[in-house]
């Protein structure tokens, strides 16, 4: 009998062969990788972004340029490491020139990240930008204002029957070239380490952040 953490690698890995051969929407014909995700199978925190952007795309791994180094030092400001954690986008192809994602894109690509939540099953989902935010609180039956307003908000949502923690915040690229918007990252990051405190079996001090 297959154990639990052997079931889950097996459905990661079909569904990491289905997106690298998708061919739902025009996005495969531009790409030279899809880009699945990564990370521990038992995350307690899954990182959701956009679109993987050039980088990525050679690589076929999520955020791993400039954002993804920046991600790495959140990360660490949050005293998580990138193998502790689940890092995935919306979209698993590039658009072309870093456009948007189209919606009919996201739809394309939306049982592939139900998919993934559901072997992940995180307590906390944490979206980064503005696309990410609204499409998981938009599956979730919530509606959003401006990322500034949601960003560092903490609320209890239900997706794809699953009771989970999500904690919108910006996407790393947008604090590349700004300091102020870094901070606000780094203020983000610092709560996500108290969430996860707050997580613990036994700890409490969780209803401070509704």
């Amino acid at each position: 009998m297959m154990s639990e953490g052997d079931e889950k690698k097996k459905r990661m890995h079909e569904l990491e062969e289905k997106i690298r051969s998708c061919d739902l929407c025009p996005l495969h014909a531009y790409r030279k990788n899809a880009v699945p995700g990564e990370g521990s199978l038992d995350a307690k925190v899954m990182f959701i972004g956009e679109a993987p952007g050039r980088n990525e795309d050679i690589q076929g791994r999520p955020f791993v340029g400039a954002a993804g180094k920046l991600l790495d030092q959140l990360l660490e400001l949050a005293g998580l490491k990138r193998e502790e954690v689940y890092i995935t986008n919306v979209v698993k192809c590039r658009p072309p020139n870093n456009r948007d994602p189209a919606s009919s894109e996201k739809k394309a690509c939306q049982p592939y990240l139900e998919e993934q939540i559901r072997i992940i099953s995180p307590k906390l989902i944490v979206t980064l930008g503005r696309h990410s935010m609204m499409e998981i609180l938009e599956l979730s039956g919530h509606k959003a204002s401006s990322i500034m307003r949601e960003r560092g908000k903490v609320r209890n949502i239900r997706l794809f029957g699953l009771k989970v923690l999500l904690m919108p915040t910006l996407h790393p690229a947008a604090a590349l070239y700004n300091p102020k918007t870094r901070k606000l990252l780094e203020e983000d990051f610092l709560r996500i380490k108290d969430l996860l405190r707050a997580l613990e079996p036994g700890e409490s001090g969780l209803e401070r952040y509704f």
